[in-house]
């Protein structure tokens, strides 16, 4: 693969920006998700956020450049259009757009759209080429190697993917590779390379028939490009992956425990290779001269043999000397962290699969798509690839790739579910993830299952394999397919970061050049004048271009950014995405998930609250569970009912006599003081015998999975409850055990769990649901929920605690056979409602002041979560995050839902629901006009509330505001919004994405898996996680709170803020540079060989790599540092400081011309003509130049400490002005002789040190106040002129809207506001359902007074 230098994943600078932690990670997973389409077409438009409750002192000078520029600082993350649906369209010959030559592809699992474009090469071009190369002495050729877009037009010409000899592939940021197509003799059928579904999906009408899929492909053609496999395809005509493929046969459990052919096996090891994600290891060689021939590296080069030719001996040398060690260094730890990434994704085991009916041993590596492999051999720790659980369960360990701590449980797949597999799918839905091996992830238990296959091959005992694997999966992808595999390419491969900064960094470097070039031009015409030797005159021009760029310039722009990871790593915050450290230094809005990260891990139970049948209201808080089994009244089976739905509906597991699962769900069991107990697996539906005496014949393992009891209760023989007879059973009451015979796992949509219970000594079964309050009451019965629901509901919900619903149904017809076969949907339906768990979820210490923190700095604040929006809300007002005196509004849908177009949403105020929001404008309406300005004799218009208000949105609501809102709408609502809850993985993604397509610079802070979607997709991703570092997001923190937010904040300021002035100084040292040169080159002169040492070695170098160690402010100031380069400010500070040093140099230039003892350099054809007055002088001065410079542009507050704090620095700059002031002072004759400097009088001498000290003085005041006022003069100038020239255009809109829209009416939105008008329709207007206000209720006063008295 031949990448464009910049852009090689695997160059110095890129491994050591985006790998630099990767040693730390030791597991990999990825959960990315999409942004579905809007149905509407209009896009977001861009404006600038405004923080709810921030004032006016945002930085507006750097709003405005920022609006002038025409581009945010970072790029808005758009939503993905039509060219998901168009990516894999089929192209045709007729076709302009979709021309064979080219080829458009989206690949999903990336989040990446390419192009491909079909090449042959040319060989006569091909020739001519090198022999270019050749007479242009390797010019050409490293034009081409940077410039492969011209390379590949000369020697190259557009052709049809089948007959290209390589493939240009370019990705929607402009970066291109060139791939080699491969080609190797397959003779297999074309089915067996491209599935029926990924032919489906091309989205042609022609019909891909049995005939044309079972052809035979003779010779297959390839290309790998990023470690992704592309296969051409004869019939579509075009490459396609073969990453989503899915054999037909994979519909049957049966046929795939039988595992594969020798001949079927051959086929797929050469369609997809070795299961081996295996980083490819460059030579030295090849790093050598990826080095060496990088731009820098060829710039300093030529620097360097131009300071040889011009006699520059010690100081080339050094220069020399000082690159080869760089190099060198580099390529060392390039290579280590090459080595170190390849041993982190590289694994191999030895796996037990099953090939033309033989278990044997083979290598992990030999793995293919359809292998069947036992899971539970004991020599199998990892899985090495993805698969699908057959037979048996077990336990896996993921923390190392999701963030989350809680082990995971996965159970046999069904028919059904390997019916539904779609590879092609960037995640795996949660309903299949249960069934889902994923590659990398560590086993904690594996327990076999019985197999569907009843036969066992004669061969098999040479083996020593008597009995047939138990605990089956078969692999369903490979080495870079896997999802390891997928975020191990996001690692090498990443996208890059469009901040302004880097791309305004380029564009100065540029008008350096640009500089560099006019003092070419001027100096070669001053030479020509002057009669210079032609070689001396080009050596001499040449050298203003190093002068000017300097070498180190990119070099020293990343010191910033490498204290700041260093003080990181000292808090325990790891970083392994550098770039995105100066990114931190711009956000202004921090989203966070609420449990375990605003709020404890761990649940407390309150207690629980079971109904009253004969009241039909709740009974009395129970907090101890023996009250629950004591109780003599009326609640007494309710309270039973509740005790066991608590011990058997959960996802716990039992390991080594440690009990392991979800945190609420081991605080729900250990409430009950009850014992669990595992046996063997659940068989699959199918598996399970019609005939009771054959239940236990061959069988692996036991139906009931789960056994719970009460403590101090006797343990009973299972399998003499399976084969009973209720006359035949001791009805002693001290055998009471439960055993769970199926579970129906939690799922997010449906927001509950539910399982099928058998009771000792019960003929029947029992139905035990649990989940989400709001859930349960459309399955339960009415008559069974308690009058008081809503206000206890209400009561719990608004005071922060967290409740569960419990439910249950008798099934006294209910077998062991039908509870396998039975839906979920009969299971959870028509049941009884027991009571309520109520979990008390307390805040962490940090969140209060760390909120505080950040509301002070003015950075919005989101909670994105999926618990309750009122408990959400009562959280948000704990800590902070809203305000206790800001009125919040909540949705709720009048009629319809998410998932219907036409629905209407009402925004009723959660205190009062007669205070309701606009539909269309989301602002104040009244109940009796339902607009935004009339009132009425009941509720008057309440304006002033116009804008202090939040909203808090539910789950169902965004989705509905996603799909189908008018996008100023769902503006308004981003803008707004500043509760999310009852958020799925997915969406909160979206809300992530849709922030940033609003202008905001979005950080994410969570802790679990459910957040790894959003956690990638934030400018900032921080993870709390015990780990050390995290692929699920940049930035990791290994204390559990939310203050390391405050800490990436506040050092990506400071690093960013460094950037600049380290940009700043670096540039300032060029032009200072130049300007001396250029007075010299007047008459021929220069700075002499050591002058140049001891500027760039004993100045520059020290003082540009401490003038970065300066450490954050410990306050978050509210106005954020700017991210522009060319802005106002930084442009009048770096213009204005280059006027003042070029007038001091050319006042001392012209004062020193003027003296009585001043002699006129003689000028000696084809000699330096170093030692001059002139000479002299202005390197005295300029020396301190430099000096000063550093001090000028050593920002401290708001956003760096004070100078003071960087001893190393102050010590450095003392030390070295005093070294100069001694220079200057007190020459002895040797330094003078060693320096080339002339002896000039002590008076002089006192008079330059007293221009350097006032030249420091007035550089002073004018970057501390002149050129500030000078930048807000300007602004408000470009200011006016922009306000005028909206106002013209918003008169010419207004005037069209009135002609050819005067059916519309136009709801002016509040500027402040930052929302955009929008019409609102006639028939918009709908009726507010008035609902009872819940605490004006005395129920809910009752409730009240109860909780108090607990």
């Amino acid at each position: 693969m031949v990448n464009t230098p910049l852009d090689d994943p695997l160059s110095t600078r890129s491994l050591e920006q985006h790998v630099e932690s990767i040693s730390q990670v030791e597991g990999i997973l990825m959960d990315d998700s999409r942004i579905p389409q809007r149905s509407t077409t209009t896009s977001f438009q861009k404006y600038h956020p405004v923080h709810p409750g921030s004032d006016d002192n945002e930085d507006e000078e750097d709003e405005e450049d920022e609006e002038e520029d025409g581009i945010s600082e970072i790029q808005p993350v758009m939503t993905k259009s039509s060219r998901q649906k168009n990516a894999g369209k089929r192209p045709t010959a007729h076709d302009p757009i979709h021309d064979r030559c080219v080829q458009h592809i989206f690949l999903e699992e990336e989040d990446v759209q390419l192009t491909f474009l079909g090449y042959r090469i040319i060989q006569s071009r091909l020739y001519l080429y090198y022999l270019a190369c050749i007479l242009s002495g390797g010019i050409i050729f490293l034009l081409g190697r940077w410039m492969p877009q011209y390379y590949i037009s000369f020697v190259a010409r557009k052709c049809t993917m089948g007959q290209a000899g390589f493939i240009v592939v370019e990705n929607e940021w402009g970066q291109t590779a060139m791939e080699k197509i491969s080609s190797k003799y397959y003779g297999g059928p074309i089915s067996s390379v491209f599935s029926p579904e990924q032919m489906e999906k091309l989205g042609d009408n022609e019909e891909y028939d049995d005939a044309r899929l079972t052809r035979v492909m003779h010779d297959m053609m390839y290309f790998d490009y990023q470690y992704i496999r592309f296969i051409y395809n004869p019939v579509a005509h075009m490459f396609m992956q073969n990453s989503h493929w899915k054999d037909s046969e994979w519909s049957s459990i049966t046929t795939c425990e039988r595992g594969l052919e020798r001949e079927t096996y051959q086929e797929r090891a050469m369609v997809f290779g070795s299961n081996l994600i295996d980083v490819q290891e460059k030579t030295i060689g090849q790093l050598l001269v990826q080095e060496v021939l990088h731009p820098f590296y060829i710039f300093q080069v030529f620097s360097m043999a131009l300071w040889f030719a011009d006699d520059y001996y010690y100081y080339a040398a050094c220069i020399l000397v000082i690159s080869t060690v760089s190099v060198i260094s580099e390529l060392i730890e390039t290579k280590k962290t090459m080595k170190r990434m390849r041993n982190m994704s590289r694994f191999t085991c030895n796996v037990k699969v099953c090939r033309t009916g033989r278990w044997r041993y083979v290598g992990s590596e030999e793995l293919v798509p359809g292998d069947v492999f036992e899971m539970t051999d004991t020599e199998l720790s990892v899985f090495p690839c993805d698969a699908v659980l057959l037979t048996g369960d077990c336990i896996v360990n993921e923390s190392m790739l999701t963030g989350e701590s809680v082990p995971v449980s996965k159970i046999p797949v069904t028919e059904r579910g390997l019916q539904l597999l779609d590879l092609s799918i960037a995640n795996i839905p949660s309903d299949l993830a249960r069934h889902f091996l994923f590659s990398g992830t560590k086993i904690i238990r594996a327990r076999p299952g019985q197999s569907a296959k009843k036969t066992l091959n004669t061969d098999d005992a040479e083996y020593g394999m008597a009995q047939p694997a138990r605990g089956l999966a078969m692999v369903v992808r490979t080495g870079f397919n896997t999802t390891k595999g997928t975020l191990i390419r996001s690692m090498l491969f990443p996208k890059p970061n469009d901040f302004q900064f880097y791309r305004d960094s380029f564009r100065f470097i540029g008008i350096l050049a640009c500089i560099a070039f006019c003092g070419f031009l001027v100096s070669t015409v001053n030479f020509i004048r002057m009669g210079v030797p032609l070689r001396l005159m080009i050596i001499k021009a040449l050298d203003l271009i190093t002068i000017v760029v300097p070498p180190a310039l990119p070099a020293t722009m990343s010191i910033g950014t490498s204290f700041a990871i260093a003080r990181l790593r000292r808090s325990n915050i790891f970083c392994i995405s550098p770039t995105r450290v100066n990114i931190g230094g711009k956000i202004n809005c921090m989203c966070f998930d609420k449990t375990g990260t605003l709020t404890e891990d761990g649940l407390d139970i309150l207690g629980v609250q079971c109904g009253n049948s004969e009241t039909g209201l709740f009974g009395s808080m129970i907090t101890h569970a023996r009250d629950l089994s004591q109780a003599s009244d009326s609640t007494q089976d309710k309270r039973t009912s509740l005790l066991y739905t608590m011990a058997t509906c959960h996802s716990v597991k039992s390991l080594g006599g440690e009990l392991i699962g979800d945190p609420l769900d081991l605080k729900m069991f250990d409430f009950t003081q009850w014992i669990l107990e595992e046996g063997g697996l659940g068989m699959r539906t199918s598996e399970v015998p019609e005939d009771p005496t054959q239940r236990n014949k061959g069988s692996g393992g036991s139906v009931v999975s789960t056994i719970v009891r009460p403590p101090g209760t006797k343990q009973f023989n299972l399998d003499e409850v399976l084969s009973h007879h209720p006359t035949e059973m001791n009805e002693s009451a001290s055998f009471l055990e439960l055993g769970i015979i199926r579970c129906f796992e939690f799922v997010s949509s449906l927001r509950r769990m539910s399982v099928i219970v058998k009771k000792l000594h019960s003929p029947g079964m029992e139905i035990y649901v649990k989940g989400a309050p709001e859930a349960m009451t459309d399955i339960c019965l009415k008559e069974s929920l308690p009058a008081d629901y809503t206000e206890r509901l209400s009561y719990y919900t608004h005071h922060g605690y967290r409740v569960i619903a419990c439910a249950s149904k008798p099934m006294p017809a209910l077998n062991f056979v039908r509870a396998q076969r039975i839906k979920r949907e009969q299971v959870e339906s028509e049941l009884t409602f027991l009571g309520f768990i109520v979990f008390e979820n307390k805040l962490k210490p940090t969140t209060a002041p760390v909120i505080a923190t950040l509301t002070n700095a003015q950075i919005r604040k989101v909670m994105c979560t999926g618990d309750n929006v009122l408990t959400a809300i009562s959280v948000s007002r704990e800590c902070g995050l809203i305000d206790r005196a800001r009125e919040v509004y909540a949705p709720r849908f009048v009629f319809g839902d998410s998932t219907t177009q036409n629905s209407k949403i009402v925004w009723e105020n959660i205190d009062d629901n007669r205070m309701t929001l606009d539909s269309m404008t989301l602002k104040p309406a009244t109940i009796e006009t339902g607009n935004t300005t009339g009132g009425g004799p009941e509720f008057p218009s309440y304006i002033h509330l116009m804008n202090d208000y939040v909203l808090a949105v539910t789950g169902d609501c965004f989705r509905w505001m996603i799909d189908y809102a008018p996008t100023s709408t769902l503006n308004r609502m981003l803008v707004k919004g500043q509760i999310f809850a009852r958020m799925s993985p997915d969406e909160k993604h979206e809300l992530v994405e849709n922030l940033q397509a609003i202008g905001y610079c979005v950080g994410f802070c969570g802790d679990g898996a459910n957040d790894c979607g959003a956690l990638k997709a934030a400018d900032v991703g921080i993870s709390l996680s015990e780990a050390e570092a995290s692929v699920a997001a940049p930035f990791t923190s290994r204390s559990n709170d939310i203050g390391c937010v405050v800490k990436v904040i506040q050092e990506g300021r400071a690093a960013l803020v460094t950037s600049f002035s380290c940009f700043k100084y670096m540039a300032l040292y060029s032009i200072i540079q130049f300007t001396t040169v250029s007075f010299l080159y007047a008459f021929a002169s220069n700075l002499g060989d050591f002058q140049f040492l001891y500027i760039d070695l004993v100045l520059i170098l020290p003082i540009a790599v401490f003038m970065g160690r300066t450490e954050a402010f410990s306050t978050l100031s509210p106005k954020r540092p700017t991210a522009n380069l060319v802005s106002k400010k930084v442009l009048t500070s770096l213009i204005g400081q280059i006027l003042i040093q070029g007038c001091f140099q050319a006042t001392l230039y012209w004062i020193v011309r003027h003296q009585e003892w001043y002699r006129p350099p003689k000028y000696e054809r084809g000699q330096k003509n170093i030692e001059c007055f002139e000479n002299t002088s202005l390197f005295f001065l300029s020396i301190f130049q430099y000096l000063l410079m550093a001090i000028v542009f050593s920002v401290g507050p708001p956003y760096r400490k004070p100078m003071s704090s960087n001893r190393p620095f102050v010590f450095i700059t003392i030390g070295l002005v005093l070294l100069s002031a001694g220079m200057v002072l007190f020459p002895t004759d040797w330094l003078s002789s060693f320096m080339q400097l002339l002896d000039i009088p002590f008076g002089f001498r006192i008079f330059i040190l007293f221009m350097a000290a006032l030249n420091l003085g007035l550089a002073l005041v004018a970057e501390h106040f002149f050129f500030p006022n000078i930048a807000s003069v300007i602004g408000g100038f470009v200011q006016r002129a922009r306000r005028k020239a909206e106002s013209n255009n918003h008169s010419s809109i207004s005037q069209q809207a009135q002609r050819g829209h005067s059916h519309q009416t136009w709801v002016e939105v509040d500027s402040s506001d930052t929302s955009v008008s929008a019409p609102l329709m006639a028939g918009d207007e709908f009726v507010v359902e008035r609902a009872v206000r819940p605490k004006g209720t005395k129920i809910y006063k009752e409730v009240e007074e109860e909780m108090n008295q607990l």
